[in-house]
C-alpha cells in the first residue's frame, strides 16, 4: 500500500529535533522558523515536556470520557487563569477543525438558526462544517457545499451588518489573524465592531485562534490585542507542541446538556500530561514575552529592508509578501541556508517559530533572508 498522495513534499526527512532546529538523518541542522504550522510552541524536545509525557504514558495513556479526569480540570483551571478566562468552560478535543465544527454546533444550538458568516480567504479546517466555513473552493467538495456560510470582505463592518440585519445567523467566526490567507490583520476597530454588531443582533462571536492563539502574537490570544471578549474561543497547534489537541472555550451563558458534544480521544490523560507540560514552559520561561519582544524586532528589522512589497504580523506570526513568487525562495532558504520557512499564496512567506526563539536565530534569518534576495 502507499501512502494518498496529497501534500507535494521536500525530500529531506527530519528526524530529531532540539530547541529551535531540526536534524536529517546525516545530522545537517536546520533553524525551524515555521514549527510545523505553528504547531512547535515550546521548542523540539523540552526536557520538561520530554519527561511529562514520558511519565504519564509510563502511568495511564488513555481512558474514555465516561470516567472522572482529573487532569482534564486541571488543565481547564490552569488554562483559564493563564488566558484570563477563567469564568468559562472548556471543551477538549483533537484538532483545530474539530475544535471549529462544535463551536459550530454551540451557536447553533444556543441561538436555534443555522447559518454562519465567516471571511473572505478564511481558513477553519478541512472537516465539514468547518471546510464549508474555509474559504477554497478547491478543498470544498460538491458535498460541503451549504447556503448555511456566506462570506464578506474582512475589516468590512458594514457588509457584516448587512447580513446579521437578516437574521437568519448564529454565529460570525473570525480568525485572530489569518494564517493561511497569508498573515491578513483584522483591525482593533474592525474586531470591537464584530463584538458591538454581534452583541445588538443576538449572534455569537466565534474567535479562531488556532494558530493566532496561545502567546504566538505576544499575547495570550490575538483578539485580546483588541480588548474583546468573545462568546467562544478555539484553539489548537501550539496546545500541546505536536500532541493532538484542540478545545473550545465558552462563555458562561451557554448551558451545556449530557450528549451535546463528545469525543473519543479528546482530553485523554495523555494528551493532559502535554498541554500541561506546555503551559508550565510557557509561564516558567515567560515564552508570551518572548515572543513579544522578539517578534517585534523581527518585524522592525524586516521593515527596514527594501524592495518588500509588505510585511503583516503581530509577535511571530509574520508575513513578508513580496512582489514575485516565493517557492524559489523558500527552496533556498532551506536547502542553501538551511532554514525552514512557510508560504501562504503565490507571494507571501510566513515565519511561525516556536515561542522560544531568540535574537541569535533571529539574525540568523535576518542574514540570509538578505543575502538571497539582494543578489
Amino acid at each position: 500500500m502507499n501512502l494518498f498522495d496529497v501534500y507535494p513534499l521536500y525530500p529531506i526527512e527530519p528526524v530529531r529535533g532540539k530547541g529551535n532546529y531540526v536534524y536529517d538523518a546525516d545530522g545537517q541542522e536546520y533553524l525551524d522558523l515555521y514549527g510545523g504550522h505553528a504547531v512547535i510552541s515550546i521548542g523540539h524536545a523540552h526536557p520538561h515536556y520530554v519527561d511529562a509525557i514520558a511519565r504519564q504514558v509510563a502511568a495511564l495513556g488513555f481512558y474514555s470520557n465516561s470516567v472522572e479526569n482529573s487532569l482534564q480540570k486541571e488543565f481547564a483551571s490552569r488554562l483559564g487563569k493563564a488566558c484570563g478566562y477563567e469564568d468559562y468552560s472548556f471543551f477538549m478535543c483533537n484538532s483545530g477543525a474539530e475544535a471549529n465544527e462544535n463551536a459550530i454546533k454551540l451557536a447553533s444550538f444556543h441561538s436555534g438558526k443555522v447559518k454562519i458568516l465567516a471571511f473572505s480567504r478564511a481558513f477553519h479546517g478541512r472537516t465539514s462544517g468547518a471546510v464549508a466555513a474555509t474559504d477554497n473552493p478547491k478543498i470544498v467538495s460538491p458535498f460541503n457545499r451549504t447556503a448555511n456560510v456566506e462570506f464578506v470582505p474582512l475589516n468590512d463592518l458594514e457588509a457584516v451588518e448587512a447580513k446579521l440585519k437578516e437574521g437568519s445567523f448564529c454565529a460570525v467566526l473570525v480568525e485572530g489573524i489569518q494564517g493561511v490567507a497569508g498573515i491578513q490583520m483584522p483591525t482593533g476597530d474592525f474586531l470591537r465592531g464584530l463584538r458591538r454588531l454581534t452583541t445588538q443582533y443576538g449572534v455569537s462571536l466565534i474567535l479562531d485562534e488556532i494558530q493566532s492563539g496561545y502567546g504566538r502574537t505576544g499575547k495570550f490570544f490575538a483578539h485580546q490585542w483588541a480588548g474583546i471578549r468573545p462568546d467562544i474561543i478555539t484553539v489548537a497547534k501550539g496546545i500541546a507542541n505536536g500532541f493532538p489537541v484542540g478545545g473550545v472555550l465558552i462563555a458562561p451563558h451557554f448551558e451545556a446538556w449530557h450528549g451535546m458534544l463528545g469525543t473519543t480521544f479528546g482530553g485523554n490523560h495523555l494528551a493532559c500530561a502535554a498541554a500541561l507540560a506546555v503551559l508550565d514552559v510557557i509561564e516558567n520561561e515567560k515564552l508570551i514575552e518572548n515572543a513579544n519582544e522578539v517578534g517585534e524586532y523581527l518585524l522592525s528589522e524586516l521593515a527596514k529592508i527594501p524592495g518588500l512589497k509588505e510585511v503583516r504580523g503581530k509577535g511571530l506570526m509574520i508575513g513578508i509578501e513580496l512582489d514575485k513568487p516565493v517557492a524559489e525562495l523558500r527552496r533556498r532558504l532551506l536547502f542553501e541556508k538551511h532554514i525552514f520557512t512557510g508560504g501562504a499564496g503565490i507571494s507571501t512567506l510566513r515565519l511561525l517559530p516556536a515561542l522560544s526563539i531568540g535574537r541569535k536565530e533571529a539574525d540568523c534569518f535576518l542574514k540570509a533572508f538578505k543575502d538571497l534576495i539582494n543578489e
